[in-house]
């Protein structure tokens, strides 16, 4: 599976860092290790929220650049931390999910999870022209404005708004889904390095005996 992000993306984000990974033969009954990860993200929450983590400050200021009200759309990173600090507990949906959500909040950089069987050809990291379809996890359909950057496929498809605020319940993993793209964005100044440790912990964790 072949992901890119568009030059102007790239070009209005300059500290853009990008991991990428693809697991096939997953199950809904794989065994997966969540609590280590969840309490390092509780331990960090102990000392400030995660509105000043770096990591989410950084995504903030892009949305604010996108034109978005960073507190009314957060990356999934922040919208996960929130509810952690919070409710002090993560939900569980699907192994991969439950994994890659709490190493996400461990590291405090969003990560999405896309199953591949739903994805037609390459993916685009874009901006919208408003035409692209987007199905929310209710199964209504919308249309992205034009501008927001978006995940898009070769059919127009968009699986994730607002790009890292919200995937797309289209390419969402199910009890069926065999294969998954793993996907990591980071703009603080040490995600390149942030970004490559945690795709190297999502991909040890996998292929754990």
């Amino acid at each position: 599976m072949r992901l890119q992000h568009h030059p102007d993306v790239r070009a209005e984000h300059p500290t853009l860092a990008v991991g990428t990974f693809e697991a096939t033969g997953i199950t809904p009954e794989m065994p997966v290790d969540l609590e280590k990860f969840i309490e390092r993200a509780t331990r960090r929450l102990a000392d400030g929220p995660e509105s000043e983590f770096p990591e989410i400050q950084a995504w903030r200021r892009a949305f604010a650049k996108m034109g978005l009200k960073p507190t009314q759309y957060r990356c999934a990173s922040e919208s996960l931390l929130r509810r952690l600090r919070k409710e002090r507990s993560l939900p569980r949906i699907h192994p991969v999910i439950d994994l890659c959500n709490a190493v996400s909040v461990a590291y405090a950089i969003p990560v999405a999870v896309l199953d591949v069987s739903k994805i037609s050809g390459s993916l685009e990291v874009r901006h919208a022209r408003g035409d692209e379809k987007y199905v929310t996890f209710a199964g209504t359909v919308e249309h992205p404005n034009p501008g927001e950057v978006i995940f898009a496929d070769e059919d127009g498809q968009a699986h994730a708004r607002r790009w890292t605020n919200r995937q797309s319940g289209h390419s969402a993993v199910s009890a069926t889904t065999s294969d998954v793209l793993i996907v990591s964005e980071g703009l603080h100044a040490t995600a390149a390095e942030d970004v490559r440790l945690l795709i190297e912990t999502i991909e040890g964790e996998l292929r754990r005996p």
